[in-house]
């Protein structure tokens, strides 16, 4: 069993991570809000999207900086790297996502990019809960489980979204536009499942 009297500086990676967790928390839902609320209720919320993303870099800042500063980590620094970075990177695909939909300009959402949002807010919330989960190796499995059911939902969804923009004789210029929203939708979800892979792979190298 890993021992966890670890020393202030050490457990302070776990009050990031379960930050950087809780950010993406935050990201995924104003995007969801936005979607249900565009294009005349979603005023400024591109703002609040984009101070969410400038504070996941602001998190994985400070890790990096902490593992170029510190000799003893609470469990691999490359994992450590690794979830600091792809949760850095959900937050930035729901940023993108966001500036997709004010620079398309476009005029209402598809049902499909509703779906495909409730699955975000899903696995970024089972994400923060798997990081906060780091500091004990307890109880993770349920929600790195759950993480890859959403997954394999969000690539049904985004199949399903993309097979109905060719299928129903859409503007072309509204299928690209509509092609890039869905394809960073799901990196985002899939960055989420890439999470939850480090983590298993922590918990297996710590049981």
């Amino acid at each position: 069993m890993v021992s966890l009297s670890f020393a202030p500086k050490d457990r302070v990676f776990f009050d990031l991570l379960t930050e950087a967790g809780q950010n993406a928390v935050r990201a995924s839902g104003l995007l969801q809000e936005m979607l249900q609320k565009w294009p005349d209720g979603a005023e400024g919320m591109n703002r609040e999207i984009l101070k969410a993303e400038q504070e996941g870099d602001r998190i994985t800042h400070d890790i990096i900086k902490r593992l170029n500063s510190t000799f003893v980590t609470p469990f691999d620094r490359e994992d450590i790297y690794g979830l600091a970075t792809q949760v850095d990177d959900v937050v930035d695909y729901i940023e993108e996502a966001a500036d997709f939909l004010g620079l398309y300009q476009i005029e209402a959402p598809m049902e499909q990019s509703f779906a495909l949002a409730d699955v975000l807010v899903g696995c970024c919330g089972e994400l923060a809960t798997a990081l906060a989960g780091l500091r004990g190796f307890k109880d993770l499995d349920p929600h790195l489980i759950e993480i890859h059911r959403l997954e394999n939902d969000g690539d049904r969804i985004s199949r399903d979204a993309v097979a109905s923009l060719f299928a129903n004789g859409i503007d072309p210029m509204v299928v690209i536009r509509w092609k890039d929203i869905f394809a960073v939708l799901e990196r985002a979800i899939d960055a989420t499942e890439t999470c939850a892979h480090i983590i298993e792979g922590v918990a297996i190298k710590n049981a």
